[in-house]
C-alpha cells in the first residue's frame, strides 16, 4: 500500500510542495501522481513522437561551456561550417524516411552575422517548404544580435520572415546564475534566456523549454528553474513542451574539474520528471529523454508524466560527443508505446497528429 502525501490537487503546487515531493515522496507515489496529471491533459492516452534530424550547422563556438564536449574553436582541425549542399543532403535523407522537422543548431560562431543566417534559413525554407525549421538556441540568437548590432527582437523577426518556425529551448541548463557561473561562465544569464523566449513569444513564435540537471545544482535551484518557466508560460503561453535530461560528463572539462560529479540514476531522472509534470501545470506536453536515459527508461518515463517520446533522432552529435549514443527508430518507438497500453502517433512540430498506428 502506497502512503499518499498530503497534496491538495485543487491548488497549484508551491515551491515548498515541490521540494517536499523531490526529497520525501516515494518513486511509486510520484509515478501515480504524475500519471494522474498526464491523464487530465491527455485523456485519450495518445503518446506522440516526431521524425526529424538534428543538423549542427557548425561546431565552432567561443562560449566554451565546461559541460560540452562538442564545441571546437575555429583554428581546430576538426572544426567545420556545413556547406548548403551538405545540409541539403541531410534533409534529402530525412525526407526519405518521412521526416517533417529539422532541429537546427550550432555552436556560437564568433564571425557569422544575421545575413548568413537569413540566407541559410531562406535557402532551406524555399527548397524544402515541407520541412519545419525548429532552430537556433537563445544564446545563438543573442550573439547574432550582438555581432550584427541589431536588437534580439529584430533578429527573431528577420529570421521568422525567412522561414524560421520555432526556437528550441537549448542553453537553459539550470536557470540559476550561481550554477551558470560555474558550468558556463561565458554564457547568457537566466534573465537573458527568459528574455529571448519571451520576445519570440511576442511575435507568435512558439518555443520549447529544457533543463539539464546533474552538475552542481541544488533541488531548490531546480525548482527556481521551473518557477521561471511556469511564470513565463502563465504570461505568454508560448512554450509547446518541456524536455529534461541529465548531464553527460564524458570528455567534458566540467567532469575533469569536478570529478565528484556522478552520473544521475534513473530513479533521480524519473523523480524529477514526475515533479516537473506536477509543477509545470501550464505545459501540455512533456518529452521523455530516451537519448540520455536509454529506450527502456525512456519508456518508463511515460509512466512518470511524459506524453511524448521526442524525436527518432536520425542524427545527434552533441550528446554523443559526451559519451551517450542511444538510438531508436519509428518502429521501436511504436512498439514501446503500445507495450504500455498507450496509443502511438506521429506528430509535427506543433504537436498536431499526422498519423496514428
Amino acid at each position: 500500500m502506497v502512503k499518499r502525501m498530503n497534496i491538495d490537487k485543487s491548488k497549484r503546487l508551491t515551491n515548498s510542495d515541490a521540494l517536499n515531493l523531490i526529497k520525501n515522496a516515494s518513486l511509486l507515489e510520484l509515478g501515480i501522481l504524475a500519471s494522474e496529471k498526464k491523464s487530465e491533459l491527455h485523456p485519450d492516452k495518445t503518446t506522440s513522437f516526431i521524425v526529424d534530424r538534428n543538423i549542427n550547422y557548425t561546431n565552432v563556438c567561443w562560449v566554451d561551456c565546461k559541460f560540452c564536449a562538442f564545441f571546437r574553436h575555429g583554428k581546430d582541425e576538426d572544426s567545420y561550417v556545413l556547406k548548403f549542399d551538405e545540409i541539403d543532403q541531410k534533409i534529402d535523407e530525412l525526407l526519405e524516411i518521412g521526416g517533417t522537422q529539422i532541429l537546427f543548431q550550432g555552436g556560437v560562431h564568433p564571425k557569422l552575422k544575421i545575413e548568413y543566417y537569413e540566407e541559410l534559413v531562406e535557402h532551406i525554407h524555399n527548397k524544402y517548404p515541407q520541412i519545419t525549421i525548429h532552430g537556433f538556441s537563445a544564446i545563438e540568437i543573442k550573439y547574432i544580435s550582438k555581432i550584427s548590432k541589431i536588437s534580439i527582437l529584430e533578429v527573431l523577426k528577420r529570421l521568422q520572415a525567412k522561414g524560421l518556425s520555432s526556437v528550441p529551448g537549448a542553453g537553459a541548463e539550470i536557470l540559476s546564475d550561481r550554477v551558470r557561473d560555474i558550468i558556463a561562465p561565458n554564457k547568457m544569464d537566466s534573465a537573458e534566456w527568459i528574455e529571448v523566449h519571451e520576445l519570440a513569444h511576442s511575435i507568435g513564435m512558439k518555443t520549447t523549454a529544457t533543463m539539464m540537471f546533474g552538475t552542481v545544482e541544488t533541488d531548490e535551484e531546480i525548482i527556481e528553474h521551473w518557477e521561471l518557466l511556469r511564470n513565463l508560460q502563465d504570461k505568454t503561453g508560448g512554450f509547446r513542451a518541456f524536455i529534461m535530461w541529465s548531464f553527460q560528463g564524458n570528455n567534458t572539462l566540467l567532469k575533469a574539474e569536478i570529478p565528484d560529479i556522478k552520473p544521475q540514476s534513473s530513479n533521480r531522472y524519473l523523480r524529477l520528471l514526475a515533479v516537473a509534470r506536477l509543477y509545470l501545470d501550464n505545459f501540455k506536453n512533456m518529452q521523455s529523454s530516451w537519448v540520455t536515459q536509454g529506450s527502456y527508461v525512456g519508456q518508463l518515463a511515460l509512466k512518470f508524466g511524459a506524453n511524448d517520446l521526442g524525436s527518432t533522432m536520425m542524427e545527434e552529435n552533441v550528446v554523443k560527443a559526451a559519451g551517450a549514443s542511444n538510438r531508436m527508430n519509428q518502429d521501436e518507438m511504436i512498439r514501446l508505446i503500445k507495450d504500455i497500453g498507450e496509443n502511438p502517433a506521429k506528430r509535427n512540430t506543433a504537436y498536431e497528429i499526422l498519423e496514428r498506428f
